[in-house]
């Protein structure tokens, strides 16, 4: 399945978003990116997270479709009070400006897609792996 942001990002698109999640052995991907929202998926490996991080003004979703991770919120990187495990099939919501971040703790890649409202990435971005996005000058708030 291709996923190509440059090719449908602004224009209709229907997708299978479970498939193309499942499908996808990127670390991130941006799938598609419009005015107002952005869709990326993302495969973590174990051991690995999705990077602590906050969105300045951005409400996300985060969908589960593969694998256990255990999440972690709060309002500043050095007080993340909130913790739960997290799981197929689980959606979180992280209200704007909320520090964030979810562990892989299985023993497979944990497979998920997130909607950003706004878009949260440049247009076409792909990293092929955790250590691409951290040397992605683009990704630093």
């Amino acid at each position: 399945m291709e996923i190509n942001d440059k090719k449908y990002g602004k224009k209709p698109y229907i997708v299978n978003i479970e498939e193309a999640t499942v499908q996808n052995d990127r670390y991130r991907t941006t799938m598609w990116t419009g005015e107002k929202l952005q869709v990326t998926v993302m495969s973590i490996q174990p051991n690995d997270d999705i990077g602590l991080e906050v969105h300045h003004g951005i409400d996300q979703f985060i969908r589960i479709e593969e694998g256990n991770g255990l999440c972690k919120m709060g309002p500043t990187e050095d007080n993340l009070n909130f913790e739960q495990k997290v799981k197929d099939d689980d959606a979180v919501f992280v209200p704007a400006d909320m520090w964030h971040n979810i562990l892989n703790i299985g023993d497979k890649p944990l497979k998920l897609y997130t909607i950003y409202a706004g878009p949260d990435h440049i247009p076409g971005t792909v990293h092929e792996t955790h250590d691409d996005a951290r040397n992605d000058p683009n990704e630093q708030d």
